[in-house]
């Protein structure tokens, strides 16, 4: 059977194209090279044994392909957000009427968030969820300032940034109100709670992980 592996072919096929005859001990040493080739990981002794047990599996090691990082989406910075006027509300826009259906809206939003406000409910209870929640569409009114020309001013939140809010009023002016040293107030259903903004500077999505502590000393 070894003879009948290395076998010499005969003239007559090996005068076909691309083939030439070769004796058994270079048959042996293109198969053994061949094997070494194909499976680099065996030893000699293994590949040794397989050709003498004339069972030959060729294995095929593939390249580990590397793991590309996708890359994170960058957003803009405040600059880039300034120069794109992203937060600009449009002068025809700055009507008070355009904006009610979004106060009734908040309106609901907050019955459902507080269980509908009955007027059995805690106020510690309505005042930390009100301390959390969304802004956008309530009705304040600033009733404490330090700077006297803020006071009185009262409309729909449009916008709420860390340290201000964009506020509509009923003469379809637009607002810019600063949270520090002011007291704002809003009212809904006859309950009526106090937002002191010297210690609401944080922007809206920041508030609603915080904890806030309902005593204490409260300056403007």
């Amino acid at each position: 059977m070894e003879g009948q592996l290395y076998r010499r072919l005969p003239p007559e096929e090996s005068g076909e194209p691309r083939l030439q005859p070769q004796g058994s001990e270079e048959a042996k040493t293109f198969v053994h090279a061949f094997l070494k080739r194909s499976m680099p990981k065996m030893k000699d002794e293994a590949i040794q044994d397989m050709l003498t047990r004339k069972a030959v599996i060729l294995e095929h090691y593939p390249k580990k392909k590397t793991k590309q990082k996708r890359k994170k989406t960058k957003g803009f910075t405040a600059k880039q957000r300034r120069e794109l006027r992203l937060f600009e509300i449009e002068p025809e826009q700055q009507r008070y009427a355009i904006f009610l259906p979004l106060h009734e809206l908040w309106k609901q939003y907050i019955r459902d968030l507080c269980h509908g406000l009955k007027p059995d409910a805690q106020p510690h209870m309505i005042q930390s969820k009100l301390l959390k929640a969304d802004l956008h569409g309530a009705i304040v009114t600033v009733t404490k300032s330090k700077c006297p020309s803020y006071v009185g001013i009262t409309g729909i939140i449009l916008q709420e940034f860390k340290h201000i809010f964009k506020i509509i009023t009923k003469e379809d002016k637009l607002k810019v109100v600063p949270k520090l040293n002011n007291v704002f107030s809003l009212e809904l259903d006859g309950f009526i709670s106090y937002i002191y903004g010297s210690k609401f500077l944080l922007r809206a999505s920041e508030r609603s992980a915080k904890k806030f502590k309902l005593k204490g000393t409260i300056d403007l």
